[in-house]
Parts: C-alpha cells; structure tokens; sequence
C-alpha cells in the first residue's frame, strides 16, 4: 500500500462510500480534497481508502498538541474486516511521520468501534483516556513516533 495525492476521482469515491449499520457514522458524504489536507492510499493502483492529518483528524473539544500528529483514517467500506487494518494504518504512520516529523501520534476512536480499537493496539497506540463530543465519546490513543516499526505488510 501506498499513499498519495488524492485526486478529483479520489474524493468523489470516497463520498460515496457507505458503511453498514453503525459504522454509516463514517460516512463522509462530501467530496473531500487535497486541499484539505485528505491523501488517497492505494494497493496495486487502486483506492482502498483515505487519510488526513492534524485538524482535519480531530473532533471538537480536542486541542493540538506541540509535537503530536493526529492521524484519521477510512479504509474503503467493502475492505473492511479483511485483515487489512495493521498494514493499512501502518503505512498512513509511516508516511505522516516522513511528511511531518512528529515525536507523538494520536488517534480519536469511537469508543464502540472495537475493531478499530484492535486495529491501533495492534499498531503500538494505547488508550490515554476518553474525550466526549458531539460525536459520540472517544478513545484517545496515543504513541511514540520516534519507535514506530510498520505492521507486515499484505501487498
């Protein structure tokens, strides 16, 4: 897997992407764009999801952190509980701290989805509390950047 520049195709598939069920909340439902700081990740030249970095990747109520990149992530809807997730969001670390160099990583996770949950413990992200939003009450999950080791790949 790779990311890169999502293009105008890019943000029009994501908005149509639909989640069953209680996973419909990552609906995006808007054309997203590079120009608000959304990459396109690919596997064999093929969309299989998006990723944003810093105040795209928060929810209200959650404050920057000097040092810390926020990182959100959405793997496409008919990928999803495929064993994809580690590599997935190994490559998103990876390519958000060769582009911003942070020393920390966070990330914001629903406290219902355990599958997402999973997927970032088993990427080294450990809970460091919980937040509530408009959204709905989230883990705040948290690592070092500077010890990160990539998930095995499935490519």
């Amino acid at each position: 897997m790779q990311v890169r520049m999502l293009t105008e195709a890019d943000g029009r598939a994501i908005a149509s992407w639909r989640y069953p069920g209680r996973d419909a909340t990552y609906d995006v439902g808007e054309i997203v764009t590079s120009d608000q700081g959304h990459w396109a990740v690919v596997r064999h030249d093929q969309l299989v999801g998006y990723c944003c970095f810093g105040l795209e990747a928060r929810v209200p109520g959650v404050d920057e952190q000097a040092g810390t990149l926020d990182v959100g992530y959405g793997l496409r809807p008919d990928l999803v509980g495929q064993g994809l997730g580690p590599s997935f969001v190994s490559e998103i670390l990876r390519f958000g701290i060769d582009q911003f160099a942070p020393t920390r990583l966070r990330l914001l996770i629903l406290t219902w989805n355990e599958r997402s949950r999973k997927v970032a413990e088993k990427v080294g992200f450990r809970k460091e509390g919980i937040i509530a939003s408009d959204e709905g009450e989230f883990f705040v999950m948290g690592r070092s950047a500077e010890d990160f080791e990539p998930a095995a790949s499935t490519t």
